[in-house]
């Protein structure tokens, strides 16, 4: 296949690759030059792409240390919940006329893939069929710039890099919030799940035990 993505998108790509294999991890500090001629590229594109990086909160570029990659603070997280919980309860509050049966079917097949795969021990497996569960009412809403928002702020949490170990008890109190969600969905109540899935399922503080276990090396940066 023809790779149709600009130079900078490519090197945005190859660099969030690095930083989700813990190739590069939080603290590390990127050397432009030296990078630059391991790619056999210009500082031109790679400069672009660390800015797209700096914009979306993987790395900071600092005046005398250059690029570094952000570790993961307490505040990060307790931001990054505010914001997705806030963005979902909007969209969830917004979309209610556009779901029908097949999608919430499809939401409750989905916690029931995750249980699953959490029987098994499979992590991975459970992560992606929760990305499907919040997607299915979230891509129905046509505002972009909020689930470009929510995506990355995503990805920043759990992707950048993958953690390996998970905490089995949260992710099973995890379905059955989205069961509690699926109901709400079943009965109409729009507003009343978007308040559930922003004051209960993303709130840092409602989950926090679970965030401190979960995030054992995040800085404690509240």
């Amino acid at each position: 296949m023809i790779n149709t993505k600009s130079l900078r998108e490519q090197v945005y790509d190859y660099l969030r690759d690095k930083i989700n294999r813990g190739e590069i991890k939080g603290g590390d500090s990127i050397n432009i030059d030296r990078l630059s001629k391991n790619l056999g590229i210009s500082r031109t594109p790679l400069r672009d792409a660390l800015i797209m990086l700096e914009s979306d909160g993987f790395v900071e570029i600092k005046a005398r240390r250059g690029v570094v990659v952000k570790k993961l603070t307490l505040k990060d997280i307790r931001d990054y919940y505010q914001i997705i919980g806030g963005l979902e309860c909007a969209i969830v509050s917004d979309i209610g006329e556009k779901v029908n049966g097949d999608i919430i079917d499809f939401m409750q097949s989905c916690n029931m893939e995750m249980k699953k795969a959490l029987d098994r021990d499979d992590f991975d497996g459970y992560y992606e069929w929760n990305l499907k569960f919040h997607d299915a009412y979230l891509n129905l809403s046509d505002n972009e710039r909020a689930l470009k928002i929510i995506n990355i702020s995503r990805q920043r949490l759990y992707d950048f890099p993958r953690r390996k170990a998970y905490v089995p008890d949260w992710e099973y109190n995890s379905l059955e919030e989205h069961e509690e969600i699926i109901k709400l969905f079943r009965e109409g109540k729009f507003k009343e799940a978007g308040l559930f899935i922003k004051d209960v399922h993303w709130s840092f503080e409602v989950q926090k035990d679970y965030i401190l276990r979960y995030y054992s090396d995040a800085t404690n940066n509240t």
